[in-house]
């Protein structure tokens, strides 16, 4: 019998889209197609490269999250290549799908699986590449509110008025760069893990955690940086309130379950970029836009493609009867580093439920 949350996640994800789909068109009824394909077309074209090569930055740092949890895991025989493929299609379908949890642990297990690991390794991988986002999250949304603790009053009359505060961004932001440092020294003096109520924080070896603190900021630098040079120079505000916007818009639509944040990113973009007039309102949606495409379409459709002919060999294979022996691997840690609610073994579970 499907747990109760099966149901009431999708349904909130849905509730979210036509909710965040309402304010958007709010703020879109005053323009115009013609307008934002124009405001798309006034891009130059050298800040279209920049924001692909950020893409390929973004990509390339998320396929070394799954590179660090198989160093977690002790596994090094599966190369850089089939690691980047099953990260980039892993990543680019669970974007557009929503619950990437799952939805990528899902590639992941058809992949991972097919090269020796066990469901129980693909578990930890997921929870570690989870709570790696999670980290660098957390470091780089500190470091900007302590740069620019004005940054939460570009939401002045969307928040309360407390959270919009200087003081209440600067508190904030060190708490969460505390909590970063207490994972790094954590890891560093090999500490138990601490428990607080339901939350559970693992240390792991300090060259894992290492290559986390690099990798997490490096795919969300990479992310931000195709909205920032999608956005004309006259009205771009910096990259640091482009950071901090799209981390916040980022985390919102991850938090709210709707597919591929569709509706709730923008809305929030929109609102925290402070639009004067309806110039900067078209250009700033154009720049969402070139953002969508290059982060989410694109890849989703080239990750399609790859799965299918990925399956196709498979199949192909199974029907000639060829057998793939995987190489042997060494047993998972017991688990991953990360939080209890990303518990390697629920995942497991779950895998083993849903996989086909």
């Amino acid at each position: 019998m499907k747990k109760i949350s099966e149901f009431l996640w999708p349904l909130v994800g849905l509730a979210a889209v036509v909710i965040s789909g309402y304010f958007l068109y709010q703020e879109l009824k005053t323009t115009s197609l013609s307008a934002i394909w124009a405001a798309i077309q006034a891009i130059p074209p050298h800040r279209i490269l920049l924001a692909a090569l950020s893409t390929l930055v973004a990509y390339a740092a998320l396929a070394w999250y799954d590179r660090i949890a198989l160093m977690h895991l002790g596994v090094r025989h599966i190369s850089w290549f089939f690691v980047s493929v099953c990260s980039f299609t892993t990543y680019a379908l669970s974007h557009n799908i929503g619950a990437s949890v799952f939805s990528g642990a899902l590639v992941r297990y058809r992949a991972y699986t097919a090269k020796g690991l066990s469901a129980a390794q693909v578990a930890v991988l997921v929870a570690l590449c989870s709570f790696t986002f999670f980290l660098g999250t957390v470091l780089l949304g500190g470091i900007v509110l302590v740069i620019d603790p004005q940054l939460l009053s570009r939401l002045e009359g969307r928040l309360p008025g407390f959270l919009t505060d200087p003081k209440t961004a600067l508190v904030v932001g060190c708490g969460m760069l505390g909590f970063v440092a207490l994972y790094v020294v954590g890891s560093i003096l090999h500490m138990r893990p601490l428990t607080i109520r339901s939350f559970k924080l693992e240390y792991p070896r300090p060259a894992i955690m290492g290559r986390q603190l690099l990798a997490a900021p490096l795919e969300l630098l990479g992310a931000a940086g195709i909205l920032y040079f999608a956005l004309p120079e006259g009205m771009n505000p910096g990259f640091i309130p482009v950071l901090a916007i799209f981390l916040a818009s980022f985390s919102v639509a991850l938090a709210s379950h709707a597919p591929g944040g569709l509706g709730v990113f923008e809305i929030v973009f929109i609102t925290a970029m402070q639009i004067t007039d309806a110039a900067q309102k078209d250009a700033i949606i154009a720049a969402v836009i070139v953002f969508r495409i290059f982060y989410f379409w694109i890849p989703a459709v080239i990750s399609v493609i790859v799965v299918l002919l990925y399956e196709r060999g498979r199949l192909a294979n199974a029907i000639g009867g060829a057998a793939v022996v995987p190489s042997s691997v060494p047993d998972a840690p017991v688990v991953a580093p990360g939080v209890e609610h990303m518990d390697p073994h629920r995942i497991e579970e779950r895998l083993e439920e849903k996989a086909v």
